[in-house]
């Protein structure tokens, strides 16, 4: 089993070497999944690389080699025969069917492991957070439906939640229409409760635009099918007055829609551009929002004993569920490829993260790492199991067909199938490197 992790330096020298630990010891902790496996089933493991390229330390031991190598791209673990049509003692291939199944599956249970090994530690130092209702809109649908803030949600429109994040991912990922009933079960005194209404709706009226900042009036970017898009505005473009009240800065733009807020009536918008001055006549436009009523916790809360173990399990559980759901909308369409994050997007989340927790001492700093560990081997788990050839999911197909089969798919026809799915993933790999630089840059 391989795998290929690109790094490019996204910031300090500080935060590409936490992301190259991150990422070293999640790589190393998947290929000594498979390594274990392989000397349990006693195949011979011809190298355990960490790293790609030029060795820089090797040592044989045991009639392996064991290396560490100058690129921190990934690493490996080199099985005797594991590419190639060889069934002779000690290779890949000379081990029963369900031992090699266990070989190949061991990567991704390990990542899973050790996703559970670093949430308990995080769990353990700060807790965890329950979806506890904190507020209810008072006259909103759902204080008249029975909810009260104190009540712990357990399922929101079928889906189970666990964690306070579980409610925010899957709302995130499922917008909420005005037509849509809100389902939820809460627990409240030791008893579960259903709770069902329609959402509030908020009304607003917009212009469509983008501020380059709070305190400026300099157009960003605007909203495709918007009033100020449809009279022609452009981004870099500076809105100096609305119906003739001057609004020279942020703060006199969200005072003047205090005082004059934005109807369906006409307003006179003046702006500049080269230094030269126009106007436009435009009509906002209404934007309905639909809402819950009620905001909950997304804090952590502290937690002892055997909830701690319970807890970091349910971390790992919404990792899990949270990748699969992106895949989910990734496949539907709703999500795009603008949307993924390769090695470089997560060497520059991990560097952002690093900074945003340096205001919040140490504690923080720790515990905001280990999580990106935590995503990042649960990540690693789930997606080297999906059966995508070259992968250790594209693998196990082949084993499982072998096992119900009982006799293997034609060697020859699975290295093809696997070379051809590795061909199809570095371009892939291209492909989010090539987005996530233009995102940082």
């Amino acid at each position: 089993s391989r795998i290929l992790i690109s790094g490019s330096k996204a910031g300090g020298k500080l935060r590409f070497v936490i992301a190259v630990i991150i990422f070293s010891v999640v790589i190393l902790i998947h290929e000594l999944g498979h390594f274990l496996l392989a000397k349990k089933n006693h195949i011979e493991v011809l190298e355990f690389s960490l790293g790609m390229g030029p060795r820089i330390l090797s040592t044989v031991k045991g009639g392996t080699r064991y290396s560490l190598k100058l690129l921190p791209l990934g690493g490996s673990c080199a099985m005797a025969g594991e590419d190639a049509e060889d069934d002779g003692p000690g290779t890949f291939n000379s081990a029963s069917v369900w031992g090699r199944i266990a070989v190949v599956a061991a990567g991704p249970v390990f990542n899973f492991l050790l996703a559970f090994v670093l949430s308990v530690i995080i769990v353990g130092c700060i807790g965890y957070d329950p979806a506890t209702v904190l507020e209810v809109t008072e006259g909103s649908s759902a204080e008249k439906a029975g909810l009260e803030a104190g009540d712990v949600i357990t399922q929101y429109q079928g889906y189970h939640i666990d964690l306070g994040k579980d409610l925010y991912v899957y709302t995130y990922l499922n917008e909420l229409q005005e037509e849509d009933t809100i389902h939820l079960k809460v627990k409240r005194d030791g008893e579960i409760k259903e709770i069902s209404y329609k959402p509030d709706v908020n009304v607003r009226y917009l212009l469509g635009f983008n501020r380059s900042d709070a305190n400026s009036m300099t157009v960003e970017s605007l909203i495709k099918g918007m009033p100020l898009e449809e009279a022609g505005l452009e981004a870099g473009d500076v809105i100096t007055r609305i119906n003739g009240v001057e609004v020279p800065d942020g703060a006199a733009y969200e005072k003047y829609l205090e005082k004059h807020p934005l109807s369906d009536q006409p307003v006179t918008i003046t702006y500049e551009r080269n230094g030269l001055e126009y106007e436009a006549e435009i009509t906002p436009r209404e934007y309905r929002t639909p809402v819950t009523g009620f905001g909950y916790n997304t804090y952590s809360e502290k937690t002892s004993g055997f909830n701690v173990l319970k807890y970091g399990a349910v971390e790992v559980k919404y990792m899990i569920r949270t990748t699969i759901l992106s895949l989910k909308e990734l496949v539907s369409g709703h999500l795009g490829m603008k949307d993924l994050s390769g090695p470089v997007g997560v060497v520059d989340a991990i560097g952002d993260t690093y900074e945003q927790s340096r205001n919040e001492g140490t504690l923080m700093i720790w515990m905001n790492m280990l999580n990106m560990a935590v995503l990042l081997s649960a990540n690693l788990g789930v997606m080297n199991l999906l059966p995508i050839p070259a992968l250790d999911g594209g693998r196990l197909v082949f084993l499982l067909a072998e096992a119900i089969r009982r006799k293997p798919v034609n060697r020859q026809i699975e290295g093809m199938v696997h070379f051809a799915g590795l061909m199809l993933l570095m371009a892939l790999m291209v492909v989010v490197m090539y987005n996530d630089i233009l995102k940082i840059f």
